[in-house]
């Protein structure tokens, strides 16, 4: 694992996202929801054992299996080892996902809809219901275990490969009927946010890396956020 120079990896300052950035992604998750009759019948349609084997692959990158082992893996491995600077790469996947879960659960709860094998209505939202669609939550962890582990390792075979892992984790769920369309890019949305936060690379309302993940010769993020 490449050893990184500061904060972020590069020792710039992190990006303060905007408001119009938030709500620019906000609004791409929103209008794919006018494709989720779409993409549910065709994915439904089409679907075959061969999908389904493909999918039972990836979406373990979804699952504490696979993401808890790498995160909570490296974190011990840099203890062991008395390498601080792997100990602190551990903690900023760990928390990257730990920031993504909490999150996804706390969305899920407020937003309350209901998912495509229960329902054959995608606009079908009772908040605190226990509904928990939106967003999905493998994919939001997928997403934030391949940002984060693409932030430490600088890599870029590895940093697609990743992503593409990510990117099929959060097709998995739609093949399985387990969400929308929407729903997987809002948890994708999640997942990359908290590992952009995590990592020192982004702040969001005040909240930014801790300083206990940064290394030593970088800073931690300005917490702030413009309007």
């Amino acid at each position: 694992m490449k050893r990184r120079s500061g904060s972020g990896g590069s020792g710039a300052e992190p990006h303060a996202i905007q408001w119009y950035e938030a709500a620019a992604v906000a609004g791409v998750v929103a209008l794919s929801g006018f494709l989720d009759d779409e993409v549910r019948d065709y994915s439904q349609n089409h679907r075959t054992e061969t999908k389904d084997d493909v999918a039972k692959v990836f979406r373990h990158m979804g699952q504490p299996e696979v993401y808890a082992t790498v995160g909570l893996g490296t974190l011990l491995t840099g203890l062991i080892a008395g390498d601080d600077d792997i100990a602190r790469a551990g903690g900023r996947i760990t928390g990257s996902l730990l920031t993504a879960g909490a999150t996804n659960t706390i969305i899920k709860q407020v937003v309350g809809r209901k998912r495509p094998n229960a329902t054959t209505d995608p606009d079908e939202f009772e908040p605190f219901s226990g509904n928990d669609a939106f967003p999905s939550g493998h994919t939001a962890m997928a997403f934030a275990l391949a940002t984060s582990v693409s932030n430490e390792v600088h890599f870029l075979p590895a940093q697609i490969g990743l992503f593409s892992a990510a990117s099929l984790t959060g097709w998995s769920r739609i093949n399985d009927n387990k969400h929308w369309l929407s729903d997987v890019l809002g948890g994708a949305a999640v997942g990359i946010t908290s590992a952009m936060i995590m990592d020192g690379k982004w702040t969001i309302f005040g909240l930014g890396q801790p300083h206990f993940l940064a290394t030593p010769n970088g800073a931690s993020a300005s917490m702030s956020i413009q309007f």
